[in-house]
């Protein structure tokens, strides 16, 4: 049966992370892709265009799955600040552990490509938008100071993660940090700018 051009490109990614999965992501190719989903190489190719572009739909498909999972966690979440941390926290290193070893392939394949960096920016505001509006409420930052700390944080999350994978880390205490970091970070009042300039001065007065 013929399948619409939508549910087909869906029906090739499903294969193309099989073979990540199974057999390693230097094993995908759209010529591989193509005789494993049982189309024919044009369809491949019209589809992804070049290997780069396939690797790149396939990172942002678990990117997506996470960030429609977060939502959802998310809108389930109390309205208290160390719940929410907790539920930003738990639903990345979940995600991470059931897509982690084959995302990570994926964008160890993709290093350096400008497919790459132009998704992971555009994957970057995605989150920092949705952990700002999740956390928001919690803080007296003004925006311009409050997006860069939800930056950090999520630079914070990516080392973690880098640690968990690694084995250096449980996935528990991962979590666990990540909670504390948060909940720090948006709680702590902002510094008055006098007070800032007092702390990076000696006894003496000077810097």
């Amino acid at each position: 049966m013929k399948l619409k051009r939508d549910m087909r490109r869906e029906q090739m990614l499903d294969v193309a992370m099989e073979i990540v999965r199974n057999q390693g992501v230097d094993e995908l190719t759209l010529g591989t892709l193509a005789a494993k989903a049982g189309v024919s190489r044009p369809i491949a190719y019209e589809h992804f265009s070049t290997r780069a572009g396939l690797l790149v739909a396939l990172f942002k498909r678990l990117e997506e799955n996470y960030v429609q999972w977060l939502r959802s966690a998310l809108h389930e979440a109390p309205t208290e600040l160390d719940a929410v941390a907790k539920v930003i926290s738990e639903a990345y290193f979940s995600c991470l552990a059931q897509f982690g070893p084959e995302a990570l392939a994926i964008s160890a394949a993709l290093k350096g490509t400008e497919e790459m960096a132009a998704q992971q920016r555009l994957m970057l505001n995605v989150y920092v938008e949705l952990m700002c509006d999740a956390l928001r409420p919690f803080s007296d930052l003004q925006d311009e100071h409050f997006r860069p700390v939800c930056v950090g944080l999520l630079g914070a999350a990516e080392a973690l993660a880098s640690e968990t994978q690694a084995g250096a880390i449980s996935q528990q205490i991962a979590t666990s940090v990540l909670t504390s970091l948060i909940a720090k970070a948006v709680a702590d009042r902002p510094a008055k700018l006098g007070d800032v300039a007092l702390a990076t001065l000696g006894k003496d007065g000077e810097l």
